[in-house]
């Protein structure tokens, strides 16, 4: 007979004496429990005692926290918390310097824990530990422990952070603008710089006036500190007023910030781990979002500023400089001219550029086009003004459909979305990524017009596929712009064609009576074999990074399916691992029989509070919780979109349930689609004997007599 649901047998260690083996009754108060334990060991006052995990990050364990422990969990019996407390805030007081250190020590490792926290900050300790760093008496080691503790103590957001003083700030920036730091001190500092700047618009302006960006580029250099350095960059970035950012846009390139990412981070002889790839991300789309104001200024027909742009475009395609002198026969000529510009307004083309998006932005790619690929911007207008075949593409509304079209890729305007690692590095390459970008595509647009020798009525059909050429090649993240251009060309539009027939050919191609059986009959083994290989990865296992973590630094834990399919292993780790990560390492464990149900998105409870925020959105789209007795969850945010697949689907393959995935959908149909063609070409090569003419039959009944096997 199982023991009940309420029984958790578990082993209790203390030092110096042997591990008590117990069963705890979850109905009972954690307090009386405390009180078994102590009695055991002969221990007095056991309100002065807790229990603590013993593995991993050693939390406490409170009654809220009581339901999370399992069958053969190993737990240690330690001071509580607010006794832990206590102790270490005296400790770190005293004069002895050994003492302190130690302390620190552990005072670091324990302010992870809430419990531990709580307590510590009641006793006014993180005030304690701002003194501490404002005296400027500590180095080194002590130093390091001192901001870890003071880091972490502040990451559980029980004490605003609107309450630091300002010396406080000017230390920890001396810590960042000193040329010689010690690299774990210099990365806890940049570390709370960040965190000020993001919690807290005041102190938002205070860091800004202690930091310099130079200071901070200066730091890019060291492989150790990179992503700190970004990171608060990006943080100050982000939260500067809409008209210092372009400021700061200035300072950083005249800092060559681009080229030194690009040369030692990108380029630097280290793979690029999955925090710093994001705060390339965030970097690339702040940088892209500089061009919203662009994006969103309509043009004003009447502004002579303005219309004088289109002028310029002109003249640079036609020489304007003879024109004629009658106002007349000049209106004529410019009508005529704007004509072949490709606007779709002859008469004023200046209102082609009051639809937002793309705004004022369309024209400045048209004159940057025009100014510094004068050669390209020339061959497109005159060859196509030259036409009189209906096939001529229409210069001026194919630039203003493209920048819109980019802008949509690219997201422009769109905050970052935490999680995503989606940088290009190409648009690290260039000063002038986006304006490259644009002339790259337009060139593209005009080739593939031709290609498709389109006429006006089928703009829409090829800006379709101008879509689709671009999207295609920037997933395969060309690293430079002439990768860009060499991937262009291979995608043009017959391949295009290819392409979109290849993958439509299980759903047109093969719709014949006797091949869809012969589909039904394959389905359900390729969907095994799915299911099989969805199992496979859960074995294999996956690690997922910790949500909830402003400070950047990266903290993830690991989960994977027990060879026999019955539990689920899962538990911490101190950095991304490389490779398979041994069960032994997983300290919990769900047996699947225990598992209720699998949920995503808006669902998930650790979802329900984030939904509404737009920077989570990618976050929810890539979010599953497992459902398990007793009332329990556990949380889970894919790294991508093809994890989440996988896991999602596995574990519906786990619990018997049907797999739904798009990545299901499309495996299932590639794979069904490769099976099929065997099996024809089987058939094809079989020599049939001759038989009697055919009995004639109902022209809705079909029969295979190949062994489908």
């Amino acid at each position: 007979m199982p023991p009940p649901s309420d029984i958790v047998k578990v082993a209790i260690e203390w030092p110096g004496a042997n591990a008590q083996l117990m069963e705890i009754d979850q109905k009972k108060p954690l307090s009386s429990i405390i009180r078994e334990v102590c009695d055991g060991w002969s221990l007095s006052g056991s309100e002065q005692f807790a229990l603590r995990y013993a593995d991993g990050p050693q939390l406490y364990i409170t009654e809220q926290s009581r339901s999370e422990i399992k069958n053969g969990t190993i737990l240690r019996l330690a001071i509580s918390s607010a006794r832990a407390a206590r102790q270490l805030l005296d400790r770190i007081q005293s004069h002895g310097i050994d003492s302190r250190l130690e302390a620190l020590k552990e005072l670091a490792k324990l302010s992870a824990d809430p419990t531990f926290a709580t307590e510590f900050i009641s006793m006014e300790g993180i005030g304690t530990l701002a003194r501490l760093v404002e005296s400027g008496t500590h180095f080194g080691e002590m130093l390091a422990f001192t901001l870890t503790a003071f880091l972490e103590l502040m990451d559980h957001g029980i004490v605003s952070w609107d309450l630091i003083s300002l010396s406080f700030i000017k230390q920890i920036a001396g810590y960042v603008n000193q040329p010689m730091v010690d690299v774990s001190i210099l990365q806890r500092s940049l570390a709370i710089l960040e965190s000020m700047v993001l919690n807290s618009h005041s102190l938002y302006h205070r860091v800004a006036q202690e930091i310099t960006v130079g200071q901070l580029i200066g730091h890019l250099s060291n492989q150790e500190i990179q992503t700190y350095a970004i990171a608060l960059i990006n943080a100050l970035f982000l939260k500067a007023p809409e008209d210092r950012r372009q400021e700061m846009a200035s300072t950083l390139a005249q800092k060559h910030l681009r080229s030194i990412i690009l040369n030692h981070v990108i380029r630097g002889n280290r793979p690029i781990k999955a925090e710093m790839a994001h705060q390339l991300y965030v970097l690339q789309v702040l940088t892209f979002n500089l061009l919203e104001e662009r994006m969103m200024t309509k043009m004003d027909p009447s502004d002579q500023a303005q219309r004088d742009i289109i002028f310029e475009l002109r003249r640079i395609a036609f020489d304007g400089e003879n024109d004629p002198s009658g106002t007349e026969k000049r209106k004529a000529m410019y009508t005529k001219d704007y004509k072949m510009l490709g606007f779709t307004n002859h008469v004023n083309p200046a209102m082609d550029f009051t639809q937002t998006p793309p705004g004022m932005l369309a024209l400045d790619n048209m004159l940057y086009l025009a100014k510094l690929h004068q050669d390209t911007y020339i061959r497109i207008v005159l060859e196509n003004s030259s036409r009189e075949d209906k096939h001529e593409c229409p210069f001026g509304r194919c630039a203003i459909e493209l920048t819109r079209m980019l802008c949509e890729i690219l997201q422009v305007g769109e905050l970052p979305n935490e999680g995503c690692n989606d940088y290009h590095p190409m648009f690290f390459t260039h000063d002038r990524a986006w304006e490259e970008f644009f002339c790259v595509c337009i060139q593209l647009l005009n080739k593939t017009w031709k290609e498709m020798r389109a006429t006006a009525e089928d703009f829409n059909k090829v800006m379709q596929v101008v879509r689709e050429q671009i999207t295609r090649t920037l997933a395969m993240k060309p690293s430079s712009l002439d990768q860009l251009k060499g991937k262009l060309r291979g995608l043009s539009y017959s391949e295009i064609l290819r392409l979109r027939q290849s993958e439509r050919m299980s759903q047109d191609d093969f719709q014949s009576p006797p091949i869809i059986e012969l589909r039904e009959r394959i389905q359900p083994e390729i969907l095994e074999l799915i299911k099989q290989q969805r199992l496979n990865r859960l074995c294999e296992g996956s690690c997922f990074r910790k949500l909830g973590n402003r400070r950047r630094q990266e903290k993830f834990w690991f989960c994977r399916l027990s060879l026999n399919h019955k539990v689920l292993h899962y538990g911490d780790l101190d950095e991304s691992p490389q490779g398979e990560v041994p069960f032994e390492l997983l300290t919990d464990k769900i047996p699947v029989s225990d598992i209720k149900s699998v949920v995503t998105g808006k669902d998930c409870p650790h979802m329900k509070e984030k939904s509404a925020l737009k920077q989570n959105k990618e976050v929810l789209e890539q979010a599953f919780s497992i459902l398990y007795d007793p009332d329990e969850n556990l949380n889970f945010v894919a790294p991508n979109k093809y994890e989440y697949c996988i896991w999602t689907d596995g574990l519906c393959a786990l619990l018997g349930r049907e797999m739904g995935s798009d990545l299901t959908r499309s495996d299932l149909d590639t794979l069904i689609s490769m099976e099929m063609k065997l099996r024809l070409l089987d058939l094809e090569n079989i020599t049939i004997p001759e038989a009697p003419p055919p009995v004639p039959k109902e022209p809705s009944t079909y029969n295979f007599t190949y062994n489908y096997g």
